[in-house]
């Protein structure tokens, strides 16, 4: 399901946050276990999905949950949910652990910018707010399939532009024309000025 991971956050995130940020916020290490009973397995799967290596993918959790309890005190929950705000740390450390691995892999040659993800950040800061993210459900459901499917790889999984259309088959061309499409429709749906 696409964004599932979201959604499931959201639902996590409904009740009890406010609660749970103020402890996280006091340094209870009993709050940092309840944070990760409630968003531990959902992380680990989101971070898994992204770099496709269990021992990286625990390492990655580790790091994710040390990053919140060190950013805590920044998180307010009245913009946003605590279990997105968690995915999207988790989401991030994955991605610039696949680009730092694909980087070394490569010996140094970078993908061109605007072949990167970070062509989805103003999604992403939609996503943490939890009104914004029901909204980027419904939105996303209007979007044809191969639309879905680049806003999955991108988001879960990182890929450029040219990553997708190696894993889809398809020509770079019709790709970049699936993702100007499908941001060009979720900007629409969410009541944004279109990029020109």
């Amino acid at each position: 399901m696409i964004l599932f991971g979201i959604i499931a956050a959201l639902k996590l995130s409904e009740e009890h946050d406010g609660e749970l940020v103020k402890r996280l916020q006091g340094r209870d290490p009993d709050a940092m276990r309840d944070l990760y009973d409630r968003f531990g397995r959902l992380a680990w799967s989101v971070i898994l999905s992204i770099v496709r290596d269990r021992s990286a993918a625990e390492d990655l959790l580790q790091e994710t949950f040390l990053r919140v309890w060190n950013r805590v005190h920044g998180f307010e929950a009245g913009r946003g949910s605590l279990g997105p705000w968690l995915l999207a740390i988790a989401r991030n450390q994955a991605i610039d652990h696949v680009r730092s691995r694909n980087l070394r892999i490569c010996h140094g040659y970078e993908l061109e910018v605007s072949d990167q993800p970070a062509l989805f950040i103003d999604i992403e800061d939609d996503i943490l707010s939890a009104d914004s993210a029901r909204l980027m459900r419904n939105a996303i459901s209007k979007l044809n399939a191969n639309q879905q499917k680049v806003i999955e790889l991108a988001y879960y999984e990182g890929l450029s532009q040219v990553e997708m259309a190696e894993r889809m088959g398809q020509p770079l061309g019709t790709v970049k024309t699936w993702v100007r499409s499908a941001l060009r429709k979720l900007r629409e749906e969410l009541g944004e000025a279109p990029a020109a």
